[in-house]
This record gives structure tokens, sequence and C-alpha cells, in this order.
């Protein structure tokens, strides 16, 4: 079995989300997702409308997604992927080069990204009036 994994906190699914999850699960046979978890985020700068449980929920149900794990830190990867006896590293293009070192474990790919969809950008035309 060809195991893949890639990671988002995938808040505001969008059909650039199902894209990569789409494309990530088409290279394999089962597919997990990094999902980062909410002080994670906060690490990060980021904010999400949903929660870790809302959406890894959704995550869960869509039929591309084979398991849920949390992401609690940039350094994680490399031990999800030895764990988890990962084939295949998936990424969104605008991550190129940022997870090479992971080559010494497993594939790694980039995916391109949906053309005009991102959550930030959801999250703009909406305060924007532009919906």
């Amino acid at each position: 079995m060809k195991k893949v994994i890639t990671y988002g906190t995938f808040d505001l699914i969008h059909h650039g989300h199902i894209n990569i999850l789409r494309r990530a699960k088409e290279y394999g046979d089962y597919l997990i997702v990094g999902l980062s978890s909410d002080e994670f985020n906060s690490l990060k700068g980021k904010a999400a409308y949903y929660s870790f449980e809302e959406r890894k929920m959704i995550l869960e149900a869509i039929k591309y997604v084979d398991e849920v794990i949390p992401e609690h830190n940039w350094g994680q990867k490399a031990d999800d992927v030895q764990t988890n006896d990962i084939d295949l590293f998936v990424m969104g293009s605008d991550w190129e080069g940022k997870f090479d070192e992971l080559n010494e474990h497993c594939e790694v790919v980039y995916l391109p990204r949906t053309e005009g969809i991102s959550s930030s950008k959801i999250k703009t035309d909406l305060f924007n009036n532009k919906c």
C-alpha cells in the first residue's frame, strides 16, 4: 500500500482544498492529512474560523481522506513521515522547496495550486462584500 501525507489548516473548505486532496489521493492508496491544531495556528499567527475538531470532522467526511492527524509544530513532519511509513509527501506549489529535506525519508511532490481561490481570498472578499 502506498501512503501519502499532506498538511494544512483546511479552514473554509473550498474547491482548491478538494483539488489538492483529490490529486494527493491519486498518488497512493491511503491519504493522511496533518491538520494544524488551534495552538499551532495561533503560533503561526493564523486565525481559523472553525476549531480543530470541526475542521477534522469536515476533512474526515471527504472521500479522499483516510485519516486526519494533528499538526502541532513545524518540526514534526519528518517524524510523521517515518512513524506512518509515508511514501509520498504532497504540498501545494506555494511551498515549493520548503520541505525538500524530507526527500531523505520519502518522495516530495509540490502540486500546482488551484488558480483564483484561497481561504485568504474568501475572507477578503467577504470582508469587502465582493460576494
